[in-house]
């Protein structure tokens, strides 16, 4: 009797696959570790049970530690299984702008994060910048960007806007190429990553107030939310760093010009302000009141006053 012929089944080598994902984030000089299989967490073990041994002959190394971009260390750590792949993003000098879609409990009305995106570029007066972005697996986005130099910059969540974190020291992504349970990362964008724009840098800087210029005479037709506003953003661009100082200028002169057409801060009140702050960072005094005068303009003509 005629045997029948077996079904061949040529299951995807998704060992190889994996590997070669993770030399090609190598390859670019992005610090790579084995994450679980069909999962996100690191297939690495914990202080606790760390047998002292290896790697860890010293002490304890952490994932972030253990990432590397040896290509042999690589090739031995993905031949013992079909692990997902890691990005280091602090070692490899990136930071992450996170996108997340919306979740079940979301309120209605909440916006993803790739609509939070588009409104902050907007609020900026910024294009969506572009760079290298992948797809994840739940139908996000993950923006890579290159880290300014000699900056440590950590994890935020939320602090940009609704459903946008951002990875940097201290934290992770996954890579490309990786799979979940319910979906796959994928490249949705090949470009090169480019630098992290200097206003999203302001943005995720903490700010450092200035004494004295929270403690300056409030104007006195100011309402209390203008006011505070004033004092917040004089004191941000005043404590503004090298690099950031005229962007956090114009990004305030932008946020008071909306209380000029309302009533709530007189222009010259704001401009005053925002040219003494200016100074007080380093900046040249027709530096301050050029950038003052274009972002009020730009503002003014964007938020109309109370309707009378």
């Amino acid at each position: 009797m005629t045997q029948p012929t077996p079904i061949r089944r040529d299951p995807t080598p998704v060992r190889p696959l994996l590997l070669t994902a993770a030399l090609e984030a190598a390859e670019r000089g992005w610090h790579v570790f084995p994450l679980r299989p069909r999962d996100k967490r690191p297939a690495l073990h914990g202080e606790t049970t760390c047998p002292r041994t290896g790697y860890c002959t010293t002490g304890h190394r952490k994932w972030e530690q253990r990432a590397t971009t040896d290509p042999e260390r690589i090739r031995a750590a993905w031949s013992t299984g079909a692990f997902n792949v890691g990005i280091a993003t602090g070692p490899s000098g990136l930071v992450v702008v996170d996108l997340d879609p919306l979740k079940a409990k979301d309120p209605e009305g909440t916006p993803d994060g790739v609509t939070s995106l588009q409104a902050l570029c907007e609020r900026a007066g910024q294009p969506v910048p572009a760079t290298y972005r992948t797809r994840t697996a739940s139908g996000g986005h993950h923006l890579y960007f290159t880290a300014p130099a000699a900056v440590r910059l950590g994890n935020s969540a939320g602090k940009l806007a609704k459903r946008i974190d951002t990875r940097a020291h201290g934290g992770y992504v996954v890579a490309a190429g990786s799979t979940l349970p319910h979906g796959a990362y994928e490249v949705a964008d090949p470009t090169e990553p480019a630098p992290l724009p200097e206003w999203l840098y302001a943005l995720l800087t903490p700010r450092q107030p200035s004494r004295a210029l929270m403690a300056a005479p409030v104007p006195v037709r100011a309402s209390r939310y203008a006011a505070a506003a004033l004092r917040a953003e004089t004191a941000a661009v005043a404590g503004a760093g090298e690099g950031v100082r005229n962007w956090t200028l114009v990004r305030a002169a932008r946020a008071l010009g909306r209380f000029i057409p309302s009533g709530d801060l007189a222009r010259h009140e704001v401009e005053q302000a925002l040219n003494s702050a200016g100074l007080r960072a380093g900046l040249r005094e027709n530096e301050c009141r050029a950038a003052v005068t274009s972002a009020l303009n730009w503002s003014i003509a964007h938020n109309p006053g109370r309707p009378a």
